[in-house]
């Protein structure tokens, strides 16, 4: 909910587009499509401009070019994307289209039946076309479209890498190559990793990123949370303790537990942070901000796991509430955002790419976003891991976790320990997503 893609983790206050299309009522010569507009309204509520700097620009003029229904779009604040949407289907206020981030952050809407398989509303080619990703399905249903692909990346600073006499043009493939760029980066006089910690999401963006070196499928994670698995294992609270290490080596930046999400990453594109984690819709603005001198790759290996080393490749998508007034209505303007000409207008308006698989990517011409691409886009990839984790375990546990351990308060192993605690009090408290949740272990695999 992550990524986020920037965020403004700010917490601003909700920005409402309130766009409304066929007014004029009084024009007597009205074409049908702006008289069908006037009588169709639909509710579009949305988030990602905080994420792709572009996508409001995109929102816009879809709003504004769409004959058949007047479509009201209203941007989300980070903070309440998932809480507000509840509420509202809570009361039977829901809106006609929803954002949607991947995994939990909408499959507990899918169990809480606020949200309606969209087979047999949009149509099928549509559906898998727009690649809504392994972690949008349950019990053969796919509940969510992709809007835009995600990948989820580390980066690094080339132009610090050369000023530590590191070979810039080689990523580090494993932790001890790692450590050892790192030991020569704070030689350098360098802060050789980290970013912004300061609201918690950093801490979410390592989890999904770590987690998997030691573990060989998503269901299989699913498990720490259902009570087969236990995250005092030391495989599963092993990145907590790398973590620590890195803190204990001082090689993580000064101002990380002051500083939030995006932020950080902004020191890493200035040239004060020599490495870190971030996603792939920042990277083409950040190659240009940092001239090509942005280097790419997975999370370094240290771990047995199946899933270690592989590319993360996660999606933002769209879904149809289950008491939205008119379903139909809003399927076809999901399909209308899947038309080669939206497409080819997202990427004008964002400079990133949709998740539609029928868009032409030859338009992508930095190397760095090529090569990125064809190396997470479309080679094996894995989901984000992150996105499996309960709501309460996000905030008791996921978030606060890193923060302790980055400040020094926490051992990795204590960690744990915390982790185990968090997951036992969740599933004590909800044995009907449990059971949930033990069903969408199915799907993904274990």
């Amino acid at each position: 909910m992550v990524d986020k893609k920037d965020w403004d983790l700010s917490r601003r206050e909700l920005m409402k587009l309130g766009i409304m299309l066929g007014a004029g009522s009084a024009l007597g010569g009205m074409l049908p499509g702006m008289a069908r507009a006037q009588d169709k309204t639909l509710d579009m509520w949305w988030w990602g401009e905080q994420e792709l700097p572009g996508l409001q620009k995109f929102v816009d003029s879809s709003i504004a070019g769409y004959k058949e229904a007047a479509v009201k779009g209203m941007l989300q604040d980070t903070a309440v994307v998932i809480s507000q949407f509840q509420t509202a289907a809570a009361a039977g206020n829901a809106p006609d289209i929803q954002f949607l981030w991947n995994g939990i952050y909408h499959m507990e809407s899918v169990w809480l039946g606020y949200l309606q398989p969209l087979n047999g509303l949009v149509k099928e080619d549509v559906i898998t076309a727009s690649s809504p990703t392994l972690l949008s399905n349950f019990g053969g249903k796919t509940y969510r479209m992709g809007w835009y692909p995600l990948p989820m990346i580390w980066i690094y600073n080339k132009d610090l890498y050369d000023k530590a006499g590191l070979d810039a043009d080689k990523a580090p493939q494993t932790w001890d190559e790692f450590l050892a760029n790192c030991e020569k980066l704070k030689s350098a006089g360098i802060a050789p990793v980290g970013g912004g910690i300061q609201d918690g999401y950093w801490g979410e963006w390592y989890f999904g990123h770590a987690l998997g070196q030691n573990v060989d499928s998503a269901g299989e994670v699913i498990g720490l949370f259902t009570g087969e698995r236990d995250f005092r294992d030391p495989k599963y609270h092993e990145h907590w303790v790398k973590l620590e290490e890195l803190k204990k080596a001082g090689f993580l930046n000064d101002e990380m537990s002051s500083t939030e999400l995006y932020p950080g990453i902004d020191l890493i594109v200035s040239g004060k942070v020599a490495s870190g984690l971030s996603v792939g819709a920042r990277v083409p603005a950040d190659s240009k901000t940092m001239k090509g001198r942005i280097g790419i790759m997975p999370m370094p290996v240290y771990g047995k796991g199946k899933l270690a080393g592989k590319p993360i490749f996660d999606s933002q998508g769209l879904g149809i509430p289950a008491k939205a007034k008119d379903p139909q209505g809003a399927a076809a303007f999901l399909e209308y955002l899947n038309s080669p000409e939206r497409l080819k207008a997202f990427h004008e308006a964002t400079g990133w790419i949709p998740a539609n698989t029928g868009f032409d990517m030859s338009v992508i011409t930095d190397p760095v976003v090529l090569d990125m691409w064809q190396r997470w886009g479309l080679a094996p990839n894995i989901p984000y891991l992150s996105n499996l984790v309960p709501g309460q375990f996000y905030e008791q546990a996921l978030l606060p976790t890193a923060q302790q351990v980055v400040e020094g308060k926490i051992t990795g192993e204590q960690a744990g320990e915390l982790a185990y605690k968090v997951a036992k009090e969740w599933r004590e408290f909800n044995p009907d997503i449990v059971e949930n949740y033990k069903k969408w272990a199915t799907d993904l695999g274990g």
